[in-house]
């Protein structure tokens, strides 16, 4: 009869030691069945579930990988395992998994207990936990940082609705940003990442900013809020917008381009995305005269936006060609992902505003930035809490991964 043994190893960490239990393991011909291993602060973790043969005893292996662990100074223990328990682990496979990600400036042990809380009572299993975020020396631990931790989650679950619903509810209460997606190949192979430009990639609504300077800017904002809020349509109320700027001084564009700020992480995040080989476009209901500025000065691929009309150093108040809007940008996002050569799940749209809900919804990745209560509940994903690059998190990259 075969015997199968769970041998778990724990102590300081130092080279040598899954050697020394592998090459013990190799003199009496065992078979691997499953291996997992981690480090925290130097310390070792280290499971080896392995399978005997029946031509030798399990008594002289763990007498061998005792006597090899001792002389490394770290403990070892060893668990039967039967072939019937065995078994069942085995049926696991192929069960849902989903990735849960847990963004916020500093994670405590309060973010963690109620996180996985509500996913044991969805019968949900945690396989895997995982740091994203870089390490961070204690004098920098503070509110304006950026923590991530990932968790892998195994099984159907009572109800996922209601699961997305408690998670949802989590990020409210404690201020953090709370992602629940489908783990599959897609995930780790997304190749273009769209923008929407104002309040997205910049921190400014660059029609309100300019309505400023026409003396127009109360009326304009209230109308872009509206809007963006989903409560209003958004050609015609762009197209009274833009009515309310005829006889600006062109002069005043380049003024208002000199004082746009980029989003926190904004630089960061698609510095990032370029040097990993990822595709960028910004799909911006705004003008193609502050899109191509913000273009360039962050090196994105591709650009569309409106034009505004201009005879003679002033603004008409018109919109030359077809406005750019919430289906514009879907139809936008689908033209790229055929381009590219690539699916629709193996892009990542992010944006604000009602305008973009048809491309985040289209993306395999949507995801809503600081956005306004509409889109961020019918988003597939939000994060408000944290800059722009926490994006690079729910795509699952590494702090280390990143240049």
């Amino acid at each position: 009869m075969k015997e199968i043994l769970l041998i778990n190893v724990a102590g300081k960490d130092k080279p040598g030691i899954t050697t020394a239990v592998a090459s013990v393991l190799a003199e009496y011909e065992v078979n691997i069945l499953d291996i997992g291993q981690s480090i925290i602060h130097n310390n070792l973790s280290l499971g080896i579930l392995a399978e005997v043969p029946q031509k030798h005893e399990a008594a002289p292996v763990l007498k061998d990988v005792l006597f090899r662990l001792h002389e490394l100074d770290v403990q070892v223990k060893f668990e039967p395992v039967s072939e019937e328990s065995y078994a069942r682990w085995v049926g696991q496979q192929g069960k849902p998994r989903h990735i849960v990600t847990l963004l916020a400036r500093r994670i405590t042990a309060e973010h963690i207990a109620r996180v996985t809380d509500v996913t044991a009572m969805q019968d949900l299993n945690i396989d895997q936990v995982s740091r994203l975020s870089g390490r961070v020396p204690l004098g920098d631990i503070s509110n304006e940082g950026k923590a991530c931790v990932e968790f892998s989650v195994r099984g159907e679950g009572k109800n996922i609705s209601d699961y997305r619903k408690s998670l949802l509810e989590l990020s409210s209460q404690m201020n953090v940003d709370i992602a629940y997606q489908e783990d599959n190949v897609y995930r780790r192979h997304r190749r273009l990442v769209v923008f929407d430009m104002d309040s997205t990639l910049i921190e400014a609504e660059v029609i309100d900013e300019l309505a400023l300077e026409a003396g127009v800017g109360d009326e304009v904002a209230a109308i872009t809020t509206r809007a963006m809020g989903g409560e209003i349509d958004f050609n015609s109320s762009f197209r009274e917008r833009v009515a309310m700027l005829k006889g600006l001084d062109a002069g005043i564009l380049d003024k208002v381009a000199a004082r746009l700020d980029l989003t926190e992480g904004a630089e960061y995040l698609v510095n990032t995305l370029k040097s990993l080989g990822y595709r960028t476009a910004i799909l911006s209901g705004g003008f193609t005269f502050f899109g191509e500025r913000i273009r360039k000065r962050l090196g994105i691929d591709y650009m569309y936006a409106n034009h505004l009309d201009v005879e003679d150093g002033v603004v008409t108040g018109k919109v030359c060609g077809e406005i750019v809007d919430g289906q514009r940008k879907a139809d936008l996002l689908v033209e790229l992902a055929a381009r590219e050569g690539i699916k629709l799940e193996q892009t990542v749209a992010v944006g604000d505003g009602a305008n973009d809900l048809l491309m985040l919804s289209l993306a395999g990745l949507g995801i809503a930035y600081r956005a306004k209560p509409l889109v961020r509940a019918s988003a597939q994903q939000a994060i408000s809490n944290i800059g722009l690059d926490g994006i690079l998190y729910l795509m699952g990259i590494r702090d280390r991964d990143t240049v």
